[in-house]
């Protein structure tokens, strides 16, 4: 307990449960909006998930009661905030709805920064300015990953530079969260896989990131033993609703954990993201066991209460061996998931290795790495993971 002032804060409303989306028209009748935007990827439309959301919101008003942008890549880019602004000005909406995975979540709340100022530039973005009075937001995530849906941030690619950018503001809260398991069960196993360990990693991350929030660790443990228990049922079998609920419950946990921050893992896995296109849950799958391996040899025993939280018995186990345990756990966990190989497989060669080290170096979360780590680290951790 070495921070003389700490600050913690949950602040999102959020409804959870099996059919809660049937809440959205009403929620959004009480908090003044007349006409949302829906903001979502264009893979969603052709989905069950995607059919039950225009039927409660009515699917023969699309265009009178609400409007609709499909324009978000899986690695959502400024240009997809622009156009999102766009459309929401366009159409006089009043409200978001964003519906989907963390880009399409991610997209519709940064898209409010440019319905307040169209002329923006995300890379200009300044904390500071007059953020007040942002449209109001409901998130409902159809993944269970990011925990983008409780975040105070969303990850963009910015224009020319290739480069993924936390844009960080709390009045990005959403005003609404709305967690239905129903929504997620066309989510096909390899992305349940995937976005399982995001929220794994997030989890992971947060508790170990040296920043003192105890409410968070908590939170991050539990998170660990919902993933460990219903992230392999949902694999298994994607209909099943409860393993379904646990995951959308734990990815949240995991996004509102990280508020703590993160650690090498995301630095290294967002430049992979933003260079090749790899979904952002698998890089982290891949690299967060060699960088837990890099961590605990400078720091034995870090992974010990996270071990016990995997279901091990390592509470009494020397240090090194509590660590080793809970590494070999989260190996054999992500075959079990079906994640295997390593980032050769994605696309990812030695040659490159320059480029996406020079990147994560400059990535902020390996700031709150519980060992510091230079860039010959990081290229050693790319190494290690090819």
């Amino acid at each position: 307990m070495s921070a003389s002032v700490a600050g913690f804060s949950f602040p999102t409303a959020t409804i959870f449960g099996a059919g809660a989306i049937a809440e959205l028209p009403t929620r959004l009748k009480q908090m003044g909006a007349r006409k949302p935007l829906v903001v979502t990827d264009p893979g969603l439309l052709q989905t069950q998930a995607f059919n039950t959301l225009k039927t409660t919101l009515g699917s023969q008003d699309l265009g009178r009661s609400w409007e609709l942008f499909h324009g978000v890549h899986s690695n959502p880019t400024e240009q997809d905030v622009v156009d999102a602004g766009k459309a929401f000005l366009a159409s006089g909406c009043d409200s978001v709805v964003a519906f989907g995975g963390g880009s399409a979540l991610d997209v519709g709340k940064a898209s409010r920064l440019l319905i307040k100022k169209p002329d923006l530039r995300l890379a200009k973005f300044n904390f500071n300015d007059d953020w007040s009075g942002l449209a109001r937001c409901v998130c409902i995530p159809t993944t269970a990953g990011t925990g983008s849906e409780v975040g105070r941030s969303s990850v963009i690619t910015l224009t020319g530079t290739q480069r993924r950018s936390v844009i960080f503001l709390p009045r990005l809260l959403a005003k609404l969260v709305i967690l239905d398991p129903q929504v997620t069960l066309d989510l096909p196993s390899h992305l349940t896989a995937a976005t399982g360990m995001d929220a794994f990693t997030h989890c992971v991350e947060s508790f170990t990131s040296p920043v003192f929030q105890p409410l968070c660790d908590g939170i991050a443990l539990e998170g660990i033993h919902y993933i460990v228990d219903a992230l392999p049922k949902a694999v298994k079998n994607g209909k099943d609703l409860e393993a379904r609920g646990k995951m959308l419950v734990a990815a949240a946990m995991g996004g509102i954990a990280f508020q703590k921050d993160l650690g090498a893992t995301h630095s290294l896995a967002h430049p992979l993201s933003a260079l090749f296109g790899m979904h952002h849950g698998t890089a982290n799958a891949i690299c967060l066991p060699h960088v837990m391996e890099f961590n605990s040899k400078r720091q034995p025993g870090l992974y010990r209460r996270v071990g016990a939280a995997c279901g091990l018995d390592v509470m009494r186990a020397p240090a090194d061996e509590a660590d080793r345990k809970t590494i070999e756990f989260v190996k054999k966990f992500l075959t079990q998931i079906g994640i295997t190989g390593g980032l050769r497989a994605h696309g990812a060669q030695d040659t490159q290795l320059d480029a996406l080290s020079a990147q994560a170096y400059t990535d902020t979360c390996h700031l709150t790495n519980p060992v510091p780590v230079n860039r010959d680290d990081l290229k050693a951790l790319y190494q290690a993971a090819l």
